[in-house]
């Protein structure tokens, strides 16, 4: 465990020290499945950071600016663990969500939601891809964002301008969470820090499936932040990829153990949703 020295917050906000797993020196390719961590090739380097709650920020975070943003989000959606009412209901949530907040010609959700539980929960690992994810990544390189958005494109729209992949993250137990989730203002990534890896999904029964995520190293100039607290009538939104150089390109994000959360609160359970967003020339 390697601690690192505390940078002081704004007013309105407090820092904890939390413990993220970077990616350390390694001779081949990291490579990290959904569900059999046994199988994981990672040199994993605990850090101990500052991770400012930004919940009361007086000058809250942005899309356009850090890469991610808490808005507030009522879902009609009762029982988040009823998949047939979360396909039902919940796309086109997300979807109206990511037009308000990016003014996108059109949105695409790219799969279900993908529920998830802290070690503590009988639930954890029970569902398919259902741990926290216990290290510092970005969900999709480059490569991956453009192959997905290719395959994604609605047909019959024009020549596609930009698009930007986002990942809609919502608390489903109540506060405050054990296990939140951090997040990296992407300001203070640099091209080095990106390391590519191997995300593989290996759902029992079913053929196993890859494509090309990032881990990140260590660097003492990133500033990660959190939530706390968080409601089901919010979302954090943050964004995994960017085609418009002039915007945050990607946010780094890790689940965490908030110490300052009571210990007996209910494991933490959450939801996220993912989606591309295109605009036309």
């Amino acid at each position: 465990m390697i601690e690192t020295s505390e940078r002081p917050a704004q007013t309105g906000e407090r820092q904890v020290k939390g413990e993220v797993n970077y990616i350390g020196p390694m001779d081949e390719r990291p490579r990290y499945y959904a569900n059999d961590h046994s199988r994981d090739v990672l040199n994993l380097e605990p850090h101990v950071v500052p991770i400012t709650d930004v919940r009361n920020a007086q000058t809250p975070p942005t899309l356009w600016r850090e890469g991610f943003a808490l808005v507030p989000h009522v879902s009609m959606v009762r029982d988040f663990r009823n998949q047939e009412e979360v396909t039902r209901l919940h796309p086109d949530e997300i979807r109206g969500l990511l037009q308000r907040l990016t003014g996108a010609d059109e949105v695409v959700v790219t799969g279900p939601g993908v529920l998830r539980f802290a070690e503590r929960s009988a639930d954890s690992g029970k569902l398919d891809n259902s741990r926290p994810a216990r290290f510092v990544h970005i969900d999709i390189s480059d490569t991956t964002a453009q192959a997905f958005a290719d395959r994604s494109a609605p047909q019959g729209r024009g020549k596609i301008r930009r698009f930007a992949h986002y990942n809609v993250w919502r608390a489903l137990s109540t506060p405050p969470q054990d296990t939140p989730l951090a997040v990296c203002d992407a300001r203070s990534i640099a091209p080095e820090d990106l390391v590519a890896a191997d995300a593989v999904f290996d759902k029992p029964g079913q053929p196993e499936w890859s494509f090309e995520g990032l881990t990140i190293r260590y660097n003492p100039a990133h500033r990660w932040v959190y939530f706390s607290n968080m409601t089901r009538d919010e979302a954090l939104v943050f964004k995994t990829n960017d085609s418009d150089p002039e915007q945050p390109h990607n946010v780094p994000h890790s689940a965490f153990d908030d110490p300052s959360c009571p210990a007996d609160v209910p494991p933490r359970s959450s939801i996220e949703m993912r989606a591309i967003a295109y605009w036309y020339e």
